[in-house]
Protein backbone atom coordinates (compact mmCIF):
# COMPACT_ATOMS: atom_id res chain seq x y z
CA UNK A 1 0.00 0.00 0.00
CA UNK A 2 2.46 2.11 0.91
CA UNK A 3 4.56 1.52 -2.31
CA UNK A 4 1.45 2.24 -4.47
CA UNK A 5 1.04 5.13 -2.49
CA UNK A 6 4.40 6.78 -3.73
CA UNK A 7 3.87 5.52 -7.19
CA UNK A 8 6.68 3.06 -7.20
CA UNK A 9 4.36 -0.05 -8.45
CA UNK A 10 2.75 0.13 -11.80
CA UNK A 11 4.49 1.16 -14.75
CA UNK A 12 3.02 4.47 -14.99
CA UNK A 13 1.20 6.09 -12.04
CA UNK A 14 1.28 9.71 -13.50
CA UNK A 15 1.49 9.28 -16.82
CA UNK A 16 4.41 10.38 -18.81
CA UNK A 17 6.55 13.04 -20.32
CA UNK A 18 5.67 16.60 -18.88
CA UNK A 19 1.95 16.10 -17.86
CA UNK A 20 3.52 13.02 -15.70
CA UNK A 21 5.66 15.02 -13.74
CA UNK A 22 3.71 17.95 -12.75
CA UNK A 23 1.07 14.93 -11.79
CA UNK A 24 3.94 13.06 -9.99
CA UNK A 25 4.84 16.66 -7.89
CA UNK A 26 1.12 17.43 -7.45
CA UNK A 27 0.53 14.00 -6.09
CA UNK A 28 3.89 13.73 -3.79
CA UNK A 29 3.30 17.31 -2.86
CA UNK A 30 7.22 17.99 -3.11
CA UNK A 31 10.35 16.73 -4.43
CA UNK A 32 13.52 17.77 -2.72
CA UNK A 33 16.43 19.78 -4.12
CA UNK A 34 19.52 17.95 -3.69
CA UNK A 35 22.91 19.73 -4.39
CA UNK A 36 24.96 16.14 -4.02
CA UNK A 37 25.89 14.95 -7.74
CA UNK A 38 27.44 11.56 -7.41
CA UNK A 39 24.79 10.60 -9.73
CA UNK A 40 22.33 12.80 -11.13
CA UNK A 41 20.49 14.41 -8.70
CA UNK A 42 17.92 13.46 -6.07
CA UNK A 43 14.92 16.45 -7.72
CA UNK A 44 15.76 14.56 -11.13
CA UNK A 45 16.32 11.10 -9.53
CA UNK A 46 13.09 10.84 -7.92
CA UNK A 47 11.11 11.90 -10.63
CA UNK A 48 12.91 9.25 -13.52
CA UNK A 49 11.85 6.50 -11.16
CA UNK A 50 8.10 7.46 -11.56
CA UNK A 51 7.31 9.45 -14.77
CA UNK A 52 8.39 7.72 -18.17
CA UNK A 53 10.31 9.51 -20.85
CA UNK A 54 11.32 12.52 -17.66
CA UNK A 55 13.46 14.59 -18.83
CA UNK A 56 15.51 17.12 -16.47
CA UNK A 57 14.09 20.02 -18.48
CA UNK A 58 10.63 19.48 -17.17
CA UNK A 59 11.10 21.58 -13.75
CA UNK A 60 12.41 24.59 -15.78
CA UNK A 61 9.24 24.28 -18.22
CA UNK A 62 7.09 23.79 -15.32
CA UNK A 63 8.53 26.64 -13.24
CA UNK A 64 7.56 28.90 -16.35
CA UNK A 65 4.37 27.59 -16.59
CA UNK A 66 3.78 28.41 -13.03
CA UNK A 67 2.48 24.85 -12.10
CA UNK A 68 5.35 24.57 -9.45
CA UNK A 69 7.72 26.60 -7.72
CA UNK A 70 10.76 26.03 -5.38
CA UNK A 71 10.01 27.30 -1.48
CA UNK A 72 11.21 25.05 1.30
CA UNK A 73 8.74 21.52 2.78
CA UNK A 74 11.26 20.41 5.19
CA UNK A 75 14.09 20.74 2.92
CA UNK A 76 14.21 22.90 -0.51
CA UNK A 77 12.00 21.52 -2.71
CA UNK A 78 9.45 21.88 -5.51
CA UNK A 79 5.90 22.20 -5.07
CA UNK A 80 3.21 22.37 -6.46
CA UNK A 81 1.57 25.83 -7.45
CA UNK A 82 -2.07 24.86 -6.14
CA UNK A 83 -0.09 24.80 -2.31
CA UNK A 84 2.07 28.21 -2.20
CA UNK A 85 -0.54 29.82 0.00
CA UNK A 86 0.57 27.11 2.52
CA UNK A 87 4.52 28.38 1.97
CA UNK A 88 3.31 32.05 3.53
CA UNK A 89 2.97 31.68 7.35
CA UNK A 90 6.81 30.61 7.24
CA UNK A 91 7.94 33.80 4.70
CA UNK A 92 5.57 35.97 7.17
CA UNK A 93 7.72 34.50 10.50
CA UNK A 94 11.00 34.99 8.45
CA UNK A 95 9.93 38.45 7.56
CA UNK A 96 8.93 39.42 11.08
CA UNK A 97 12.29 38.12 12.09
CA UNK A 98 11.10 34.90 13.89
CA UNK A 99 14.03 32.82 12.61
CA UNK A 100 17.37 33.52 14.20
CA UNK A 101 19.24 32.24 10.92
CA UNK A 102 17.77 35.58 8.73
CA UNK A 103 17.86 38.00 11.87
CA UNK A 104 21.49 39.37 10.63
CA UNK A 105 19.99 40.90 7.43
CA UNK A 106 21.41 43.91 5.53
CA UNK A 107 18.26 46.08 4.59
CA UNK A 108 20.48 48.48 2.26
CA UNK A 109 21.49 45.44 -0.37
CA UNK A 110 18.34 43.87 -0.10
CA UNK A 111 16.47 46.92 -1.32
CA UNK A 112 19.64 47.49 -3.87
CA UNK A 113 18.85 43.74 -4.62
CA UNK A 114 15.19 44.30 -5.27
CA UNK A 115 15.30 47.46 -7.03
CA UNK A 116 17.60 45.82 -9.63
CA UNK A 117 15.80 42.95 -10.31
CA UNK A 118 12.69 45.62 -10.68
CA UNK A 119 14.31 47.31 -13.19
CA UNK A 120 16.57 44.93 -15.31
CA UNK A 121 14.61 41.51 -14.78
CA UNK A 122 15.81 38.51 -13.49
CA UNK A 123 19.00 38.15 -12.38
CA UNK A 124 21.38 35.62 -11.23
CA UNK A 125 23.96 36.23 -7.69
CA UNK A 126 26.79 36.19 -10.25
CA UNK A 127 25.06 39.51 -12.34
CA UNK A 128 24.69 40.93 -8.90
CA UNK A 129 28.47 40.49 -8.06
CA UNK A 130 29.43 42.12 -11.55
CA UNK A 131 26.97 44.65 -12.03
CA UNK A 132 27.36 45.73 -8.28
CA UNK A 133 31.17 46.29 -7.17
CA UNK A 134 31.66 48.31 -4.07
CA UNK A 135 35.40 48.88 -4.31
CA UNK A 136 36.82 45.37 -4.99
CA UNK A 137 34.06 42.35 -5.62
CA UNK A 138 35.50 40.21 -2.78
CA UNK A 139 34.40 37.12 -1.10
CA UNK A 140 33.03 38.96 1.32
CA UNK A 141 30.85 41.06 -0.15
CA UNK A 142 29.71 37.61 -2.31
CA UNK A 143 28.94 36.28 0.71
CA UNK A 144 26.85 39.06 2.07
CA UNK A 145 24.75 39.40 -1.52
CA UNK A 146 24.27 35.55 -0.98
CA UNK A 147 22.60 36.01 2.56
CA UNK A 148 20.58 39.07 1.01
CA UNK A 149 19.60 36.99 -1.67
CA UNK A 150 19.09 33.59 0.37
CA UNK A 151 16.50 35.91 2.74
CA UNK A 152 14.74 37.57 0.33
CA UNK A 153 13.74 34.54 -1.27
CA UNK A 154 12.55 32.52 1.88
CA UNK A 155 10.40 35.77 2.99
CA UNK A 156 8.78 35.68 -0.12
CA UNK A 157 10.03 38.82 -2.31
CA UNK A 158 12.04 37.01 -5.07
CA UNK A 159 11.13 33.84 -6.90
CA UNK A 160 13.66 31.25 -8.53
CA UNK A 161 12.48 31.37 -11.89
CA UNK A 162 14.81 28.84 -13.60
CA UNK A 163 17.94 26.95 -12.92
CA UNK A 164 20.47 26.79 -15.20
CA UNK A 165 22.02 24.23 -13.88
CA UNK A 166 22.33 24.42 -10.60
CA UNK A 167 22.28 28.03 -10.54
CA UNK A 168 19.65 30.16 -9.15
CA UNK A 169 17.98 32.62 -11.41
CA UNK A 170 15.54 35.13 -9.36
CA UNK A 171 12.82 37.15 -10.57
CA UNK A 172 10.25 39.27 -8.40
CA UNK A 173 7.52 36.59 -7.12
CA UNK A 174 4.73 39.00 -8.14
CA UNK A 175 6.03 38.27 -11.56
CA UNK A 176 6.29 34.65 -11.43
CA UNK A 177 2.91 34.06 -9.30
CA UNK A 178 -0.40 33.21 -11.58
CA UNK A 179 -2.89 36.10 -11.71
CA UNK A 180 -5.50 33.76 -10.23
CA UNK A 181 -3.83 32.64 -7.09
CA UNK A 182 -5.51 32.32 -3.79
CA UNK A 183 -2.53 34.22 -1.69
CA UNK A 184 -5.32 34.21 1.73
CA UNK A 185 -3.21 33.57 4.82
CA UNK A 186 -4.22 29.91 6.12
CA UNK A 187 -5.46 29.81 9.50
CA UNK A 188 -3.68 27.27 11.63
CA UNK A 189 -6.22 24.40 11.43
CA UNK A 190 -5.86 25.10 7.45
CA UNK A 191 -2.23 24.56 8.02
CA UNK A 192 -2.17 21.20 9.67
CA UNK A 193 -5.14 19.63 7.46
CA UNK A 194 -2.90 20.24 4.40
CA UNK A 195 0.03 18.91 6.18
CA UNK A 196 -2.47 15.78 7.06
CA UNK A 197 -3.77 15.72 3.21
CA UNK A 198 -0.34 15.56 1.72
CA UNK A 199 1.10 13.03 3.70
CA UNK A 200 -2.28 10.58 3.49
CA UNK A 201 -2.31 11.50 -0.01
CA UNK A 202 1.40 10.72 -1.12
CA UNK A 203 1.89 7.64 1.44
CA UNK A 204 -1.61 6.11 2.63
CA UNK A 205 0.14 4.51 5.66
CA UNK A 206 1.96 6.81 8.17
CA UNK A 207 2.61 7.35 12.19
CA UNK A 208 2.23 10.40 14.02
CA UNK A 209 5.42 11.48 14.19
CA UNK A 210 5.42 11.61 10.38
CA UNK A 211 2.85 13.75 9.97
CA UNK A 212 4.51 16.43 11.66
CA UNK A 213 8.06 15.93 10.44
CA UNK A 214 10.73 18.92 11.33
CA UNK A 215 7.81 20.88 12.24
CA UNK A 216 7.63 22.18 15.55
CA UNK A 217 4.92 24.31 18.01
CA UNK A 218 2.35 23.19 20.42
CA UNK A 219 -0.26 24.99 18.76
CA UNK A 220 0.50 23.51 15.57
CA UNK A 221 0.44 19.88 17.01
CA UNK A 222 -2.59 20.51 18.99
CA UNK A 223 -4.50 21.45 15.58
CA UNK A 224 -2.90 18.22 13.93
CA UNK A 225 -4.53 16.35 16.80
CA UNK A 226 -7.37 17.87 16.09
CA UNK A 227 -7.70 16.87 12.57
CA UNK A 228 -6.36 13.55 13.29
CA UNK A 229 -9.10 12.77 15.53
CA UNK A 230 -11.78 14.07 12.86
CA UNK A 231 -10.37 12.15 10.04
CA UNK A 232 -10.56 9.18 12.23
CA UNK A 233 -14.72 9.64 13.36
CA UNK A 234 -15.35 10.34 9.54
CA UNK A 235 -13.81 7.43 8.77
CA UNK A 236 -10.79 8.31 6.78
CA UNK A 237 -8.50 7.08 8.30
CA UNK A 238 -8.01 3.63 10.79
CA UNK A 239 -5.74 3.45 13.76
CA UNK A 240 -3.46 -0.22 13.30
CA UNK A 241 -1.92 -0.92 16.43
CA UNK A 242 1.12 -2.91 17.02
CA UNK A 243 2.86 -4.23 20.19
CA UNK A 244 5.87 -2.35 21.21
CA UNK A 245 5.92 -0.56 17.79
CA UNK A 246 3.98 3.52 17.04
CA UNK A 247 0.51 3.37 15.97
CA UNK A 248 0.30 3.51 12.06
CA UNK A 249 -2.71 5.40 10.27
CA UNK A 250 -3.76 3.38 7.72
CA UNK A 251 -6.15 5.16 4.38
CA UNK A 252 -9.58 3.57 5.11
CA UNK A 253 -10.23 3.06 1.24
CA UNK A 254 -6.93 1.25 0.25
CA UNK A 255 -7.90 -1.35 2.84
CA UNK A 256 -10.45 -2.32 0.61
CA UNK A 257 -8.29 -2.40 -2.27
CA UNK A 258 -5.14 -4.86 -2.95
CA UNK A 259 -2.09 -3.23 -4.59
CA UNK A 260 -0.38 -5.42 -6.71
CA UNK A 261 3.27 -5.43 -6.22
CA UNK A 262 4.92 -6.14 -9.83
CA UNK A 263 8.54 -7.60 -9.68
CA UNK A 264 9.77 -4.46 -10.68
CA UNK A 265 13.35 -3.27 -9.62
CA UNK A 266 14.32 0.77 -8.15
CA UNK A 267 17.75 2.14 -7.74
CA UNK A 268 16.04 4.83 -5.17
CA UNK A 269 17.83 8.17 -4.44
CA UNK A 270 18.56 8.52 -0.44
CA UNK A 271 16.34 11.45 -0.57
CA UNK A 272 13.84 9.68 -2.48
CA UNK A 273 10.02 10.83 -0.84
CA UNK A 274 9.92 7.33 0.23
CA UNK A 275 12.32 7.00 2.02
CA UNK A 276 13.12 10.26 4.08
CA UNK A 277 11.18 9.27 7.06
CA UNK A 278 13.53 7.13 8.76
CA UNK A 279 12.06 5.66 11.48
CA UNK A 280 8.46 4.59 9.11
CA UNK A 281 11.00 2.92 6.85
CA UNK A 282 12.28 1.22 9.60
CA UNK A 283 8.90 0.16 11.05
CA UNK A 284 7.26 -0.51 7.39
CA UNK A 285 10.10 -2.64 5.70
CA UNK A 286 12.57 -3.39 8.50
CA UNK A 287 15.40 -1.13 6.44
CA UNK A 288 17.68 1.08 8.49
CA UNK A 289 18.96 3.36 6.19
CA UNK A 290 21.45 6.16 7.10
CA UNK A 291 22.89 8.13 4.55
CA UNK A 292 27.26 8.19 4.74
CA UNK A 293 28.69 11.25 2.96
CA UNK A 294 28.56 13.52 5.76
CA UNK A 295 30.34 10.18 8.04
CA UNK A 296 33.83 10.38 7.93
CA UNK A 297 35.85 7.61 5.34
CA UNK A 298 36.98 5.59 8.09
CA UNK A 299 33.35 5.14 9.47
CA UNK A 300 31.36 4.38 6.83
CA UNK A 301 30.06 0.83 6.33
CA UNK A 302 28.14 0.84 3.07
CA UNK A 303 30.18 3.91 1.08
CA UNK A 304 29.97 7.61 0.37
CA UNK A 305 26.44 7.90 -1.43
CA UNK A 306 24.53 4.61 -1.56
CA UNK A 307 21.43 3.70 -2.90
CA UNK A 308 19.08 1.46 -1.80
CA UNK A 309 17.34 -0.86 -3.97
CA UNK A 310 13.90 -1.93 -3.70
CA UNK A 311 13.12 -5.53 -5.18
CA UNK A 312 9.10 -5.72 -5.25
CA UNK A 313 7.95 -4.72 -1.85
CA UNK A 314 11.32 -5.40 -0.54
CA UNK A 315 14.74 -3.24 -0.05
CA UNK A 316 16.80 -6.36 -1.02
CA UNK A 317 20.63 -3.96 -0.84
CA UNK A 318 22.32 -1.23 -1.19
CA UNK A 319 24.49 -0.18 -3.87
CA UNK A 320 27.58 2.45 -3.63
CA UNK A 321 28.10 4.16 -7.30
CA UNK A 322 29.26 7.11 -8.98
CA UNK A 323 28.94 8.91 -12.71
CA UNK A 324 32.60 9.94 -13.79
CA UNK A 325 30.52 12.40 -16.55
CA UNK A 326 34.10 13.65 -18.40
CA UNK A 327 34.82 9.56 -18.91
CA UNK A 328 31.01 8.84 -20.19
CA UNK A 329 31.30 5.86 -17.62
CA UNK A 330 29.03 5.05 -14.57
CA UNK A 331 30.90 3.15 -11.62
CA UNK A 332 29.45 1.03 -9.02
CA UNK A 333 32.08 0.71 -6.51
CA UNK A 334 30.08 -1.66 -4.08
CA UNK A 335 26.96 -4.01 -3.63
CA UNK A 336 25.91 -5.07 -0.19
CA UNK A 337 22.79 -7.53 -0.03
CA UNK A 338 20.22 -7.41 2.84
CA UNK A 339 19.62 -10.40 4.90
CA UNK A 340 16.24 -11.11 3.17
CA UNK A 341 14.89 -14.18 1.07
CA UNK A 342 14.90 -12.92 -2.76
CA UNK A 343 14.98 -14.88 -5.79
CA UNK A 344 18.63 -13.87 -6.81
CA UNK A 345 18.47 -15.43 -10.28
CA UNK A 346 16.14 -13.64 -11.22
CA UNK A 347 17.37 -10.37 -9.12
CA UNK A 348 20.66 -10.39 -11.18
CA UNK A 349 19.63 -9.57 -14.74
CA UNK A 350 16.73 -7.03 -13.61
CA UNK A 351 19.62 -5.14 -11.78
CA UNK A 352 21.67 -5.67 -14.77
CA UNK A 353 19.12 -3.85 -16.72
CA UNK A 354 17.98 -1.03 -14.29
CA UNK A 355 21.71 -0.49 -14.09
CA UNK A 356 22.66 -0.21 -17.65
CA UNK A 357 19.04 2.25 -17.73
CA UNK A 358 20.57 4.66 -15.14
CA UNK A 359 23.64 4.76 -16.17
CA UNK A 360 22.25 6.22 -19.40
CA UNK A 361 20.02 8.89 -17.47
CA UNK A 362 23.43 9.63 -15.91
CA UNK A 363 24.76 10.09 -19.45
CA UNK A 364 27.43 8.10 -18.64
CA UNK A 365 26.23 4.95 -20.76
CA UNK A 366 29.85 2.89 -20.30
CA UNK A 367 29.03 0.74 -17.32
CA UNK A 368 31.28 -0.57 -15.15
CA UNK A 369 29.80 -3.14 -12.67
CA UNK A 370 32.89 -5.60 -12.32
CA UNK A 371 32.15 -5.32 -8.61
CA UNK A 372 28.26 -6.58 -9.27
CA UNK A 373 29.44 -9.45 -11.33
CA UNK A 374 31.68 -10.66 -8.73
CA UNK A 375 28.62 -10.39 -6.20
Amino acid sequence: MALSKQGLVSQQPFGSGLSGTRSAIEHLGYVQIDTLSVVERAHHHVLWNRVPDYDPSHLNQLVSEQRIFEYWYHAAAYLPMRDYRYALPNMMSIRKGENRYYTNVDERLMKEILARVRAEGALRLRDFDKGGKQGNSSWWNLRAARRAFDILFMQGDLMVCKRIGMEKVYDLSERCLPAELDLSLPTLREYAAYLFDTTLRAHGVFTWKQLLHLKTGQSLRDAMRDVLNERIEAGVVQEWNRVDAPTLYVETKMLEQTPKTNLTLKLLSPFDNVLIHRDRLSLLFDFDYRMECYVAASKRVFGYFCLPILYGDTFVARMDCKAHRAERRFEVLSLHLEDVPFDQDLFSPALHDELQRFADFNQCPLLDASVVLSS
